[in-house]
């Protein structure tokens, strides 16, 4: 502080750096609370439904190296997840014509019944840990976050 100018103002790089951590912490608790509730309540995992979420916005299937990609996870990872889908007649592997090598997974009709129901389950516990944000809270957030992630991706 000086006598002129009162207190200072942290630098903006020590803000970014306590949004960060606040970011993740939110986030963490969040995870937190949904990979409890999938345990006990579905005796699922949260990788489980992430695979199976991306399977279910895809009709056509996916190939693993894809479900890697678009939860940023090895294929190592989704391999054990297919794996057990597989075995319990959630999903399937549908071979790729043009590629004797590679498979197409897809959730079964029943994986596909299985899935909305624990989607929709997913949907309400989300609701109501988000339930003290108003509208207007959730709007801006969305707003900024998507800013904050359009930047990171240029």
């Amino acid at each position: 502080m000086t006598a002129q100018t009162g207190p200072q103002e942290p630098p903006l790089s020590k803000e970014r750096l306590r949004l960060w951590l606040r970011l993740l912490k939110a986030s963490s608790l969040i995870e937190d609370e949904l990979r409890r509730r999938l345990r006990a309540e579905c005796n699922w995992t949260l990788p489980r439904f992430d695979v199976m979420s991306a399977l279910s916005r895809s009709d056509e299937g996916l190939k693993m190296s894809e479900i890697s990609k678009k939860l940023r996870v090895s294929n190592g990872n989704v391999t054990v997840v297919v794996d057990k889908l597989v075995e319990e007649g959630l999903a399937l592997r549908v071979a790729v014509p043009d590629d004797r090598r590679a498979n197409l997974i897809r959730l079964t009709p029943e994986g596909q019944t299985v899935f909305a129901e624990h989607a929709a389950v997913h949907e309400a516990w989300v609701d109501e840990l988000l339930s003290g944000l108003n509208a207007d809270d959730i709007e801006g957030m969305i707003r900024r976050l998507d800013h904050l992630t359009t930047s990171l991706e240029e």
